[in-house]
């Protein structure tokens, strides 16, 4: 089953993307990612889940809140 994950995640620096991208691609069963770092989103797509994402980036330092509901619901 596809999933589409959006998540607004802090993208201070290219240190940062880097380490994103790079646990972004440790998930199993991802299909597509991309980061648009002029609204600090990343999307996911795959057989992935929001709390899957989020575990990923919270393990490299990072918070992620869904996208669709802005600031108000942080992990």
């Amino acid at each position: 089953m596809t999933n589409v994950v959006e998540l607004k995640v802090g993208l201070h620096c290219e240190e940062c993307i880097k380490m994103i991208l790079k646990a972004i691609k440790k998930i199993q069963d991802i299909e597509t990612y991309d980061i648009d770092t002029r609204l600090n989103k990343v999307t996911v797509t795959g057989n992935v889940t929001n709390a899957q994402v989020v575990k990923a980036l919270h393990k490299i330092g990072k918070q992620a809140t869904n996208w669709e509901q802005g600031s108000t619901t942080s992990y």
